[in-house]
């Protein structure tokens, strides 16, 4: 079956092409290249200043971590989501060079039925604990409250979001200014960093969707918990995979549970780009969390054609070939959907470009300069050229 129509059918799109068609003609802000949306200093009305906002969820992968809660009993599991919804704005925030002093307010939305107190406590506790962690590397959130509703009758099981605020000086903004001759530093979204209490497999909160319909199944977990699918979907296109979220993987000598590993928590480059920003202020072309649209996601920010060329990618971690392999899907897709090993990129000169690679190796996180940018003499693109061939996107 064509992923596209499987994506269609399970109700998602990799690339959200009909978010992207309604908001086309919104403004975008002072900088229409930068990665988040930069507004005038509404709250201070500084010309020197300037405000970001942004919000974000853990999307779909709170339903995986509701049937692994079940399956498993671990409550622990929900603290991932807590940093998957965190990370998926303060992350963002940082590709523009906001990395401090960021305000935080969480909107939670669970059927209580299904969702009692306890996993709330961990939700709001996972909170203070992320932001406490972030304090001791230098990076100061701060929790502004936020909304618990119950509301089953909108949400089958769990909804985790945030939203994030803050006032930063222009001076300190990165502007995606990606031109030719620059050279791109990939940083590893798997591994154990410094400042993380566990390995990490790297799959982010994207494409959450197809990993867990095409990985997980054997004919059990679509009746044991249709919750965690809307009763829309076509059957034929939910869990489909053969796997169960309690089987042990084992990477590098240890063993770890598919479902865990599934569930890792979003990765943080706060504490790396905070070092880096601070060392390195006005060297950087550009940053990009390859996050929704994975290394596609590049092509949103350039304001000139040129040709993204990626030949030098990270190694792909062990869960994105287990998906692959289950999913029979083609490497074309994979890449679109999945950050494959490689969710954060810096585009810069060679020479600052080493010092970046020293830097996060300090925190135990592999990076490498994985390609450069060059002249098109055309549209701009994105060449992945790997061992199997080279994928174009345009």
């Amino acid at each position: 079956m064509e992923d596209q129509n499987k994506y269609a059918r399970r109700g998602v799109a990799a690339g959200k092409e009909d978010v992207h068609r309604a908001i086309k003609n919104l403004d975008q802000g002072l900088y229409p290249t930068a990665f988040c949306k930069i507004l005038p200093d509404y709250i201070g009305g500084s010309d020197d200043y300037c405000n970001i906002m942004h919000a974000d969820t853990a999307g779909t992968k709170t339903a995986l971590a509701y049937l692994y809660y079940k399956e498993t009993g671990d409550i622990n599991i929900w603290k991932g989501i807590v940093q998957d919804a965190i990370v998926m704005n303060t992350d963002d925030m940082a590709c523009v060079g906001c990395i401090d002093n960021i305000i935080l307010s969480s909107t939670v939305g669970r059927n209580k039925h299904l969702i009692d107190g306890d996993v709330l406590s961990v939700i709001i506790n996972e909170a203070v604990a992320f932001v406490e962690n972030m304090r001791t590397h230098g990076v100061h959130l701060h929790l502004a409250g936020g909304e618990t509703a119950d509301v089953g009758d909108i949400v089958r099981t769990l909804d985790v979001g945030f939203t994030a605020f803050a006032r930063m000086p222009r001076s300190r903004l990165v502007i995606n200014r990606i031109r030719p001759g620059q050279v791109i530093v990939g940083f590893a979204s798997y591994g154990q960093a410094t400042y993380e209490q566990s390995y990490n497999s790297g799959i982010g909160s994207n494409g959450l969707t197809m990993a867990r319909h095409e990985l997980f199944g054997g004919g059990k977990y679509s009746k044991t918990y249709p919750e965690t699918y809307a009763p829309q979907t076509d059957p034929e296109v939910v869990y489909t995979g053969q796997r169960s979220v309690e089987e042990i993987v084992e990477i590098d000598g240890s063993p770890y549970s598919l479902g865990s590993l599934v569930l890792s928590p979003t990765r943080t480059y706060l504490p790396l780009l905070a070092k880096i920003l601070e060392l390195y202020p006005g060297q950087l072309g550009g940053i990009i969390h390859n996050t929704g649209g994975a290394h596609t996601k590049v092509l949103k920010y350039l304001d000139e054609p040129v040709s993204i060329i990626k030949d030098n990618l990270l190694p792909v971690p062990p869960i994105f070939k287990l998906i692959g392999d289950e999913a029979n899907t083609d490497l074309r897709e994979m890449y679109r959907v999945f950050n494959m090993g490689t969710r954060l990129e810096i585009y810069t000169n060679s020479e600052v470009a080493q010092e970046l690679i020293t830097i996060s190796r300090e925190f135990n996180i592999e990076a490498a300069v994985i390609g450069r940018v060059e002249e098109s003499s055309t549209d701009a693109q994105v060449k992945l050229r790997l061992e199997e061939g080279e994928i174009i996107y345009n």
